[in-house]
């Protein structure tokens, strides 16, 4: 059994101990997807307060959902798909934001070096440096890289932070993002790869 098909196996035994009214099974559910949630609607919506009640109507229709459930997707893309589009019908209707397909490409930035940076499926052309954990040093520069990196993410457009939240944070493949952002695979990828950028560049200036 490959990795994938483990993901859907474990899936579907969560979802039936759900069905199942077993209350461990939706603390469990509620640990492994909640703060990841409330990360993914705010990028839909204005504030945290917005995001929390849009997750909570994600909630609800997941549960109630629960028995349309058929495996065709991982657990985590069909409820992320769902909170999308619940994101996306608050956002308009509060006409704080656009809807994601109105955001464009990103192209207004420019190449910000993006050839030379990622090769043509979005891996690195030349990968950051590994930093050992072993060291105490190393571990605190790896700490305040996070945070510069966690800073550089807030202030990404709302579309190339959701694309590389999807794609780099989650591990989401590229179809599954298409899916859940109702986006091209050329946006995407555009978007991906501006994200990227962004933060690689964002990293570099903070290690000089």
């Amino acid at each position: 059994m490959n990795g994938s098909e483990r993901v859907r196996a474990d899936d579907g035994a969560l979802v039936a101990r759900l069905i199942a009214g077993e209350a461990r099974a939706f603390g469990e559910l509620v640990d492994r997807f909640h703060a990841r949630m409330v990360r993914l609607a705010m990028g839909f919506v204005a504030d945290r307060g917005a995001a929390e009640e849009v997750v909570q109507d994600t909630w609800l229709v997941v549960m109630t959902g629960l028995e349309g459930f058929e495996g065709r997707s991982s657990l985590g893309t069909w409820i992320f798909r769902i909170l999308a589009n619940r994101a996306r019908t608050r956002a308009v209707r509060e006409r704080r934001t656009v809807p994601f397909s109105a955001l464009g490409d990103g192209a207004e930035d420019g190449d910000s070096g993006l050839g030379a940076r990622f090769d043509g499926v979005g891996h690195w052309s030349t990968p950051p440096r590994a930093w050992s954990e072993e060291d105490p040093e190393r571990v605190c520069l790896r700490r305040e890289a996070m945070e510069v990196l966690g800073r550089a993410m807030d202030a990404l457009p709302a579309n190339q932070r959701l694309v590389v939240m999807l794609r780099d944070v989650e591990g989401l493949e590229s179809d599954e993002v298409c899916n859940i952002l109702e986006v091209s695979e050329t946006n995407q990828r555009v978007l991906l790869h501006r994200a990227r950028t962004k933060l690689r560049t964002a990293l570099e200036e903070h290690l000089g």
